[in-house]
């Protein structure tokens, strides 16, 4: 009986531990992204844009980034050298004081409008977000409809600043297409139509639910 409940009481300290180490594993998977489509040779000199838990970024060049269910989650993005151009919200999170009714949310979340920053960057580079961080949910709530944030170089230089985005707004498209496709031959899309292609794309990854039911609807009228 002694025995049985000193190993209840060893396993029940090592489970968190386990849990912890098995959280990290996902998360160091999951912490570098790549942002183009097939193999290109620019690849191997990609810089690495780091992205804060509070910077969710939705698409870069016009492809639509993963969303992971974990939040403030900070990853890094490899981007190609050259033009870049990366879509995001900034999003705060603070715990509501007191206590809070059934089914209520305990936090209050505030989060920018969309923003978009074009940059240039630079074979084997490290950039990273910077902004101005609220120190309460009133400060939140009043920066919000101004929030801007910079890009800036590993030597602190801001190459430059966002500003609100909407999907008409995007200019640069999905980077390389992958080698060998077969829609590459006879039959292949423009590029005006894969233009107008990604920017429906854009639209539709900002949708409500509503806006989705509602294009669908026209859609097979």
């Amino acid at each position: 009986m002694n025995h049985s409940g000193w190993c209840f009481r060893l396993i029940r300290a090592l489970l968190p531990v386990a849990l912890l180490g098995l959280l990290v594993g996902c998360s160091s998977a999951v912490t570098k992204l790549e942002t183009w489509e097939g193999n290109p040779a620019t690849a191997v000199n990609a810089s690495t844009l780091k992205a804060p838990g509070a910077i969710s970024v939705s698409q870069v060049n016009g492809r639509a980034m993963t969303n992971y269910m974990m939040d403030d989650l900070a990853l890094d993005y490899a981007l190609l050298p050259g033009e870049n151009e990366v879509v995001f919200t900034y999003k705060t999170i603070w715990a509501k004081p007191g206590v809070v009714g059934n089914g209520e949310s305990k936090v209050y979340v505030i989060e920018s409008e969309p923003q978009v920053v074009r940059f240039e960057a630079s074979p084997d580079e490290t950039y990273r977000f910077e902004f101005d961080k609220p120190e309460t949910r009133r400060q939140a709530e009043q920066m919000m409809p101004e929030f801007s944030a910079s890009i800036v170089s590993a030597d602190g230089g801001i190459l430059a600043t966002s500003s609100d985005w909407s999907p008409s707004d995007s200019t640069l498209t999905v980077r390389t297409p992958v080698p060998g496709d077969p829609g590459a031959d006879d039959g292949a899309l423009s590029d005006s139509d894969m233009s107008s292609l990604n920017r429906l794309k854009a639209v539709w990854a900002t949708a409500n639910d509503e806006e989705k039911k509602a294009f669908l609807r026209w859609a097979f009228e």
